[in-house]
């Protein structure tokens, strides 16, 4: 049985726009770790499933889609967004 974890994706830092904040996707936890590789030195494994990255409209039907497939999957929540409300005159002070 295989292990993925289900999350929401985080808003890019680096832009104001909130595209693709609202899919929520499944990763599989890599089952070995990466190894360099002794002629290039690239990190590498064998573990192909690290490469899969499958994204759904909603929590449930990530789940759905685990249990459908046997996965073992967590839900990872999303934190809450705590914002910071000041006025402008207020680096003046």
């Amino acid at each position: 049985m295989t292990d993925a974890r289900i999350y929401q994706r985080p808003k890019n830092a680096m832009q104001s726009g909130k595209a693709r904040t609202q899919e929520w996707v499944l990763d599989f936890v890599p089952a070995e770790a990466k190894q360099p590789d002794p002629l290039m030195g690239w990190a590498g494994s064998g573990d192909t499933q690290q490469q899969v990255q499958l994204k759904f409209a909603s929590a449930d039907d990530a789940l759905a889609y685990a249990a459908r497939h046997g996965i073992a999957a967590t839900v990872h929540a999303t934190p809450t967004k705590a914002l910071k409300i000041q006025a402008y005159a207020d680096n003046f002070r």
